[in-house]
């Protein structure tokens, strides 16, 4: 028979947190970045885990990395137990007098050089006011956002809004245009100022990889994907190559298009806006660490919370 838990330890906490860095990263060796330590102390760490818990968590050897089924569902219940520890830990900081902790904030990428986002001006009136706090920024896709925010994972995202969720809460932000691009080369580059909607859709179209306002555009026009990348940076990279046409925002396409890297392809019917927000999780209610940044937020973009 398996010998039954006791108490959590710390030391039982730290391995959880080892074995989920190993889990989310795909393997031993991915994960040594990530945790800063050696391929051999990683091993040995999750075996001191399996040994604790008396299951098997993952296969590792020659084979490669690979979950069990108790693995899989020994890392959702870690998710909820670090996620509970994280709340309990930010509620009891937000009831000293002076803001502390950490505050992590997830955001969709390249959206710093667009001139309508005030991000960069909500941080610097945040740290005036609480300097002791840490920021964690993450960039990462949209998906990984939502899912982030609901975990507890994130306290805060910033995303290009598209389907709203019921368990979380937006503050309207921003927005940016969203044109097609053709790079040097593309047999479009030459005269993308006079291309029929058949001829674009003809064309090889890379798109991002997740549900989004890129996707559901993308499925609007009829766009079929040859290629995808799960950032914007990809999509600028397979524009470049001269033989994808795709969608970018039009700040960040800017300077590709002003050195000839790029051009726009001018047929309106196929641009759109996208709308950006600020989310975070109805329940629990948000740390007053958590309010004191939306309300940067909300200085900043001159916005108000919505339900």
């Amino acid at each position: 028979m398996r010998a039954l838990l006791g108490n959590l330890s710390d030391t039982d906490i730290r391995l959880l947190r080892v074995f989920m860095a190993v889990v989310e990263a795909g393997g031993l060796s991915a994960a040594e970045l990530e945790l800063n330590i050696g391929r051999s102390t990683i091993s040995r760490h999750l075996k001191d885990l399996e040994i604790r818990l008396g299951l098997t968590l993952c296969r590792r050897g020659r084979g490669g990395f690979s979950m069990t089924q108790e693995g899989l569902q020994i890392y959702e219940y870690a998710q909820r137990l670090i996620t509970s520890i994280e709340d309990f830990r930010h509620q009891v900081n937000d009831m000293h007098r002076t803001l502390q902790g950490q505050l992590s904030i997830a955001m969709f990428d390249k959206t710093v050089s667009n001139p309508e986002c005030r991000v960069p001006e909500a941080i610097a009136l945040f740290t005036a006011n609480a300097p002791e706090v840490q920021i964690d920024i993450h960039v990462v896709p949209v998906n990984q956002i939502e899912k982030g925010v609901l975990d507890g994972r994130y306290h805060v995202g910033i995303i290009p809004t598209h389907r709203p969720s019921s368990s979380l809460k937006y503050i309207p932000l921003f927005g940016e245009r969203m044109h097609l691009y053709c790079g040097r080369g593309h047999p479009l580059y030459a005269h993308a100022d006079r291309i029929e909607a058949d001829a674009i859709r003809s064309r090889r179209y890379a798109g991002l990889s997740f549900h989004s306002p890129n996707m559901e555009t993308g499925r609007k026009h009829g766009l079929e994907k040859s290629a995808v990348a799960n950032d914007q940076e990809g999509i600028a990279t397979l524009i470049r190559s001269g033989r994808y046409i795709g969608y970018l925002p039009d700040h960040y396409a800017a300077p590709f298009v002003a050195s000839g890297a790029m051009r726009q392809i001018e047929q309106s019917a196929f641009d759109y806006h996208c709308e950006f927000a600020a989310l975070y999780r109805k329940s629990p209610a948000p740390t007053r660490l958590v309010r004191g940044f939306l309300g940067a937020l909300q200085e900043s973009h001159g916005t108000a919370v919505t339900d």
